[in-house]
């Protein structure tokens, strides 16, 4: 005769069932290498910190963040598994912050992060059921430096100055900088929509200073600054011009005689002057840049004539005081030589 089981007796069988299986489990550990995880340096609230990782063979070798080379996590293996399957998903994120506060990181020195240690205490891996078995590098050097506050000068990059003249306000900032270095704060590149509208009327912006070079080495800064764009019509720039040189001489002289030149040409051929974008460019577009003017009096010269050179100018721009000479004309040293007339070929008889 069966004897038909009581409910408590199954309710044990049951339980103790599942006991195996959980003891099964957590007896099988599994492992899982990533290669994936990064340090970072989290943003202090004392302005004075400034606080990297020293990476040998980096360029620069001061970093805000580091990426491990490996760490191993050890657990469970249906916990190992679950981790596996959401980072192969892309949804594990394991970016780690080192709070200098917490970590000790508030003077002016070298300090080593026992990086095995750091890895144990974060609540990031805790939160996966996993602890960390090993890891490469075992150890970090990270370096605090304590900075400085004073004014800098506050500049806008990306304005052609030769076209329009920024105005600042506040021209100069507080800033806290290493000691010893002059550093400037910047206004981000202002976009062709911004530069129009600062032509109208006083724009705003957040500058930054750039610590070092690398990421995560930009610090904005609490001021803002406004920023409004003037013409700048009257600011003459100093630039070379290749220059074309041509003759003018009257209707007596034009077939009659050739001008000889006792110049060096090199002289002739690149000049200095002074002028404001628009007007540089016109006279890079004028069919001349000098002429030499030849009289009808210079027939009567007894040797070599020595005359200046004159800046073919474009007139307008000349009016408005937009281009000047940065040297003095060059001087020409010439003859007349009359043209031989053409032999005349007499036709057979």
């Amino acid at each position: 005769m069966i004897k038909k089981l009581k409910p408590g007796k199954i309710s044990i069988v049951v339980f103790l069932t599942a006991l195996i299986w959980v003891w099964s489990d957590l007896a099988q550990d599994d492992r899982l290498p990533l290669s994936d995880i990064r340090l970072a340096v989290a943003p202090s609230t004392d302005q004075s910190l400034w606080v990297n990782f020293v990476v040998e063979q980096a360029d620069p070798n001061l970093q805000t963040s580091v990426a491990l080379d490996t760490v191993v996590l050890k657990g469970p293996a249906s916990r190992v598994a679950e981790v596996r399957r959401r980072k192969n998903k892309g949804a594990l994120d394991l970016n780690l912050f080192v709070v200098p506060a917490q970590e000790g990181l508030t003077q002016a020195e070298a300090h080593t992060l026992n990086v095995l240690d750091f890895l144990r205490k974060s609540d990031v891996i805790r939160n996966l059921g996993l602890t960390v078995e090993s890891c490469e590098p075992q150890r970090l050097t990270i370096q605090t430096h304590k900075l400085i506050e004073q004014d800098i000068a506050v500049e806008c990059v990306g304005i052609d100055t030769t076209l329009w003249v920024p105005t600042l306000n506040p021209s100069s900032v507080t800033a806290y900088v290493p000691a010893g270095r002059t550093l400037k704060a910047r206004i981000p590149r202002l976009t062709p929509e911004e530069q129009n509208q600062a032509k109208t009327a006083p724009i705003e912006k957040t500058p930054h200073i750039e610590l070092a070079q690398g990421p995560g080495q930009r610090r904005d800064i609490s001021t803002k600054v406004k920023i409004t764009l003037a013409p700048a019509q009257n600011v003459l720039t100093e630039f070379p011009v290749r220059s074309v040189y041509g003759l003018c001489m009257s209707a007596n002289l034009m077939g009659k005689y050739n001008v000889v030149l006792e110049n060096d040409l090199l002289q002739l051929t690149r000049v200095m002057v002074k002028a404001t974008a628009e007007a540089q460019d016109a006279y890079f577009r004028a069919p001349m840049q000098l002429v030499l003017y030849i009289k009808d009096e210079d027939l009567q010269a007894a040797g070599p004539i020595e005359r200046d050179f004159v800046f073919a100018f474009p007139e307008d721009h000349v009016r408005k005081g937009e281009i000047e000479a940065n040297q003095p004309a060059p001087k020409a040293r010439f003859t007349l030589v009359p043209i031989d007339a053409e032999p005349k070929i007499e036709s057979p008889s």
